[in-house]
């Protein structure tokens, strides 16, 4: 038998991982059957929202960040910190195709493929944006979305990629990015 000290980093990371989508799944799916999509959406943005803030504190005192100030310390930070938490089942990427601009590509979402899997993928909004927004805000970082998700973008648009623009100068305006 391993002890803790011989379990490889990344395999417990997708131990953790794992464990996570199972409850979220039966999570989703319960309250689904219990309540309803319009409650279970409006319920799983406001909680993924809250633990994303904690989560970006936590990520920033683990990494010890005290503060983004301009683009270059945001893509070092998001870089680093998709590393930290992504799991091998998360197949998204980020490009960063100039100053202030990064892209969000899903090109198979784990998400969309779980619901669409208790056939509720119609009715589904997205929740993994709502980290985005979280850890944007919690960052104190100006942004805007486009396109931003009304429901599944993967649904909607047929795949699920997002342009987002960040701003470090004094005057710019954010969009508000609530769903509720």
């Amino acid at each position: 038998m391993k002890s803790y000290a011989d379990i490889d980093k990344e395999k417990l990371k997708e131990l953790l991982n794992a464990n996570w989508m199972t409850h979220d799944a039966q999570w989703l799916m319960l309250c689904a059957e219990k309540l309803g999509m319009v409650a279970t959406n409006e319920i799983n943005r406001k909680a993924v929202r809250n633990m994303a803030s904690v989560e970006v504190k936590r990520l920033k005192k683990a990494m010890g960040v005290k503060e983004i100030k301009n683009f270059a310390e945001l893509k070092n930070f998001l870089e680093c910190a998709f590393e930290i938490i992504r799991g091998s089942f998360m197949r998204f990427q980020m490009e960063f195709p100039e100053e202030n601009i990064m892209l969000w590509k899903i090109p198979r979402c784990f998400a969309h493929d779980g619901v669409k899997s208790l056939g509720l993928i119609t009715q589904y909004e997205c929740g993994i944006v709502e980290r985005l927004y979280a850890w944007f805000d919690t960052l104190g970082v100006r942004y805007t979305i486009s396109p931003k998700p009304k429901g599944c973008n993967m649904v909607d648009f047929g795949k699920c990629e997002m342009q987002i623009r960040f701003d470090f100068k004094p005057g710019f305006v954010a969009e508000a990015h609530s769903n509720a």
